[in-house]
């Protein structure tokens, strides 16, 4: 939800709602039926995605453009960017139809990833809500949801990338993330800024991660801890205070998974000075769409 920090205690994996969801709009004249995303074959286990990025919407047919361009047309944005115009048509109830019609594209890394489709179509606001005005590259939406076979060419106009059904989404950004991360006790009030300096640039080196989809075990682990567990950002601005850098992350399979699929998440610090290696690392469970924490950070040794 949009200003929402979801940032959780480190013993609790506390549950982020999304907004309420509004009454349900008066009906309006439908100009096409959204295309039905393609859903999962029954015998195939389902793809979980649990990812970041940004949202925009797109036009998926040259007849939804004519027609938004026929509603938008009714309405002075006389000063208005392209992107506020668009938000101001499709967020009034009278034109909810438009926002049912729109393809909403998940960018990764300036990359389109997913199609985005809600599993409760009361949950098209949240997506309406993303959508920026003035979007900025710290800008940054988490999805967590299901995600489908490829879109058919008519979904998103000809756009031939996976669809997600979406069923949890928050936005905010990346200032706002970093102030709301619990200082340890052990950090005093004269050294905060130097504490969220430390945890805005792990942050940026997790986020930038090539590759991450969000769509492997690994990668909804990693984003799962970035969003969700502070602790990883105390642990790092205790080596900095140590005079170790932050040299990488890595995650590999866990010997207590069995029935349940169990990751360790590994960072490593090595010593500026003498090249001396320490490891941390945390347990998560990713069985199922909601990863949660296994154990709390602790020294890693190699076996």
């Amino acid at each position: 939800m949009e200003g929402e920090v979801p940032v959780a205690d480190e013993t609790q994996d506390a549950a982020v709602n999304p907004a309420e969801t509004p009454p349900a709009p008066p009906s309006a004249p439908a100009v096409a039926a959204p295309v039905t995303p393609p859903a999962a074959l029954a015998d195939e286990a389902p793809s979980f995605v649990y990812a970041l990025g940004q949202i925009e919407a797109r036009f998926p047919s040259l007849a939804i453009e004519k027609e938004y361009a026929q509603v938008r047309a009714s309405t002075d944005y006389a000063g208005a960017t392209d992107r506020e115009a668009l938000i101001g048509t499709i967020s009034n109830p009278e034109n909810r139809y438009l926002a049912r019609n729109m393809c909403w594209v998940f960018i990764i890394e300036g990359l389109e990833t997913y199609i985005l489709v809600p599993r409760d179509p009361r949950d098209l606001e949240l997506f309406i809500d993303a959508y920026r005005a003035e979007p900025r590259r710290d800008d940054l939406d988490v999805v967590i949801g299901v995600r489908g076979s490829v879109a058919p060419p008519e979904m998103c106009n000809g756009l031939a990338i996976p669809v997600v059904v979406m069923d949890l989404l928050y936005s905010f950004d990346r200032e706002s993330l970093i102030s709301a991360i619990p200082r340890p006790e052990s950090i005093t009030d004269k050294n905060d800024a130097k504490f969220r300096s430390a945890a805005g640039a792990l942050f940026d080196e997790i986020t930038q991660l090539a590759d991450n989809a969000g769509a492997i075990d690994e990668h909804r682990a990693l984003n799962y801890l970035t969003v969700r567990y502070p602790r990883i950002y105390a642990v790092t601005t205790e080596q900095f205070n140590r005079n170790f850098s932050f040299t990488g992350v890595q995650v590999t399979p866990s010997r207590l998974s069995g029935v349940r699929k169990i990751v360790d998440v590994v960072f490593s610090y090595t010593h500026r000075e003498t090249d001396v290696l320490e490891k941390q690392f945390v347990r998560v469970d990713v069985t199922e769409q909601f990863p949660f924490l296994v154990t709390k950070m602790s020294p890693y040794y190699d076996r």
